[in-house]
């Protein structure tokens, strides 16, 4: 009995040590993340709810707005499909806000048939190519900047980060943190 119970003590540090370093790795990349010029800006999509945009998607989708405004791209890739509770796919949702912003759009290229962040950057990948983009900013909130640069990497595209923080939001930056460590976990183990 003593052997299981030290058997569940060292699986537990371990849990608990691996966590650690991830959440550093997490935190690390989020906040040194830096764009570099690139052909296209790549904004993930986030919750719409109906047709309004979520705190985090505006947030992304003003990071998007500086960025292109600062010259770091000629064109913007909107991602994301439609989920439930949402009337139109996120993608339209963000074009629309873009347009609202002063972005023209035609510079706006729609990737509508995702439903997850994998998908997102194949898909976003697919129309980079059809453009004949060969670089691009991936744009999220810091937190997620880690994963979705691991999956990055998988598809193929050559692409700097630029994250969002949105504080207001503070309790959901937190938990969207700790829900990237088992994420993450998930990812090299099943590869999704």
């Amino acid at each position: 009995m003593r052997k299981i119970i030290s058997i569940i003590k060292l699986l537990l540090l371990a849990g608990v040590l691996i966590s650690a370093v991830l959440g550093v790795f997490i935190g690390v990349f989020g906040i040194t993340a830096k764009p570099k010029k690139s052909d296209c800006i790549i904004i993930l999509g986030c919750q719409v709810r109906g047709r309004t945009i979520s705190q985090f998607l505006k947030a992304r989708l003003d990071k998007g707005i500086e960025l292109y405004n600062d010259g770091y791209a000629k064109y913007i890739i909107v991602s994301g499909g439609q989920g439930p509770g949402e009337s139109i796919t996120e993608a339209e949702a963000m074009k629309t806000y873009l347009v609202s912003n002063g972005i023209n759009e035609n510079i706006i290229i729609m990737e509508d048939a995702s439903s997850n962040t994998m998908e997102n950057l194949k898909n976003s990948k697919l129309a980079m190519e059809e453009k004949k983009l060969d670089t691009a900013i991936v744009v999220s909130n810091k937190y997620h900047l880690k994963r979705a640069s691991i999956m990055v990497k998988r598809t193929g595209i050559d692409a700097s980060y630029s994250g969002v923080y949105v504080s207001k939001y503070f309790l959901n930056e937190i938990y969207g943190f700790f829900r990237e460590i088992p994420a993450i976990i998930r990812l090299y183990i099943l590869g999704r």
